[in-house]
């Protein structure tokens, strides 16, 4: 048979059953993966999720687009963030939460899948805030005449105004979507591939205004460090815009999400494909 007849009859896409053992074993890879390379990629992740962010906020400072474009291209724009992870490899938090698949299955204990979970997230963490310093630097809030970092100030500050219950629920709707999006992503054969299944999941929870914590690692902190600078909107209430709304906002996003993505998720797949055998 030649390469072209194999091409040929070779499906799409994987299947359901496929992509849920390629994500047992791709977890299992990631439970025994050295920390250092574990923490060291998952700063790449807090860059690259960041710099979503970045495009996202350019996009919606230009107050001459409707609602509706603006979310709809600043949610586009945002999904350079996933893409980069799922093409060039590095560990997201979120995308990990389909780590529970694994567990549930034996592949490794609950010890390892918490220290992956917690060494990813803090390199997140240190990720989003080196892309803060890097913009403050760069004086990325003075564009667009000024509007980028009032922008960034008042999405700052919605997001910590939110009550916690809202922050948790919008965050379990939020890595539904991420979680989708790497699911389809272990199903892509293709670099276009995964940038579609990328594209759409989180075009769709940026532009539905859902919380995702890593993201928020970034907006929160870039939001306080622009405001410290002397930039708020006018009118615009940023009382809550502090380190004390910043944990209600990271709290509430990082248990959605975990609820969203590692219970709901990857719960629901697992039961369809691993728990019947």
């Amino acid at each position: 048979m030649t390469n072209n007849e194999v091409t040929a009859i070779r499906p799409d896409a994987l299947a359901g059953a496929q992509i849920e053992a390629k994500a047992e074993a791709v977890g299992e890879g990631k439970a025994t993966m050295p920390m250092l390379r574990t923490f060291v990629l998952a700063i790449l992740a807090g860059l690259f999720i960041g710099m979503g962010g970045m495009f996202m906020l350019l996009v919606k400072s230009d107050a001459a687009l409707g609602f509706a474009i603006s979310s709809l291209l600043g949610g586009f724009a945002f999904s350079l963030g996933l893409f980069a992870v799922l093409v060039a490899g590095a560990e997201l938090f979120t995308g990990n939460n389909l780590m529970a698949q694994g567990f549930l299955s034996g592949r490794y204990g609950l010890g390892a899948l918490l220290r992956s979970w917690l060494v990813v997230y803090v390199g997140n963490l240190v990720g989003s805030l080196l892309l803060v310093a890097l913009l403050r630097l760069a004086n990325f809030a003075g564009m667009n005449g000024g509007a980028l970092g009032t922008t960034m100030v008042s999405v700052a500050a919605a997001k910590c105004a939110l009550p916690w219950t809202v922050a948790f629920g919008r965050a379990i709707m939020c890595n539904v979507l991420v979680c989708l999006a790497v699911w389809l992503g272990f199903a892509a054969r293709t670099v276009n591939d995964k940038f579609l299944c990328a594209a759409m999941p989180v075009t769709a929870f940026v532009a539905c205004g859902f919380e995702h914590c890593v993201a928020n690692m970034f907006f929160i902190p870039m939001g306080m460090v622009t405001m410290a600078a002397g930039i708020v909107p006018e009118g615009a209430d940023v009382s809550a815009l502090g380190v004390a709304g910043m944990l209600s906002n990271l709290s509430a996003a990082t248990l959605g999400n975990m609820v969203g993505g590692a219970v709901l998720f990857a719960g629901l797949y697992w039961l369809a494909y691993k728990k019947g055998e």
